[in-house]
């Protein structure tokens, strides 16, 4: 059976990491979490102080973007990749509130982006590559074979988000979880560089009542189609 690239893109909350490394798992894939990269720079810059309410130092964060290495290790006793900043693991601090609330201005940033992108393009060249983001199959992957945008309505995402943080025994508000959703959809979708869209050769894929279960199916059933 021939490789494919999937890209697949979506609104936060959507389970596209769930999806994606599932695929990924079922196909002998390598899973690329793009949106931890752009974590894992926001978690840089809010170390160094250059994130305040008031804006982003960024002056300061490319003077020093090419300090910042970000790799994936494979974690045998999860079966997971781990995300890896300048040699620490960094998995779960890019999950934390704080990172989240900021992590939306750093992506918006073009250097940044395209410092990025370079990597994961670079990856994608080998093929068998599962991407997850918001721009993987408008500007990552352009040619992917299979395109997946995925969605649910608000207020699902953000109870999924809220039940992951309590999992992790972390302390989570719905209501702040619910308007940090929004206000990344928002600056997702209208930011000038590589906003938020729906590629014209997407399959949508609505997940606001399916289990993980489901939406695994539906992606491997258009996996098939492209793979006979």
């Amino acid at each position: 059976m021939k490789k494919i690239n999937i890209a697949i893109d979506g609104h936060s909350s959507t389970g596209k990491g769930t999806l994606a490394k599932a695929l990924a798992r079922e196909l002998g894939y390598v899973y690329i979490d793009t949106g931890a990269m752009y974590r894992a720079v926001t978690l840089y810059a809010l170390r160094r102080g250059w994130i305040t309410d008031s804006g982003v130092d960024r002056d300061a964060l490319l003077r020093h973007l090419d300090d910042i290495r970000i790799e994936f290790r494979h974690n045998p006793a999860t079966g997971r990749s781990e995300t890896i900043l300048n040699g620490e693991n960094v998995e779960e601090a890019i999950r934390d509130m704080r990172v989240s609330a900021h992590v939306s201005r750093i992506a918006a940033i073009p250097e940044v982006r395209r410092k990025l992108v370079s990597l994961q393009q670079a990856i994608a060249a080998r093929k068998g590559v599962v991407m997850d983001g918001r721009d993987i199959g408008t500007v990552v992957m352009p040619d992917a074979e299979l395109k997946i945008f995925m969605t649910a309505r608000p207020d699902i995402r953000a109870r999924r988000r809220y039940n992951e943080l309590i999992a992790k025994g972390r302390p989570a508000d719905y209501e702040e979880v619910y308007r940090n959703l929004v206000e990344r959809d928002r600056l997702d979708s209208t930011r000038e560089a590589s906003p938020l869209v729906q590629a014209p050769d997407a399959r949508l894929l609505d997940n606001s009542d399916l289990t993980p279960e489901q939406q695994l199916e539906v992606a491997l059933k258009w996996v098939k189609e492209l793979t006979p």
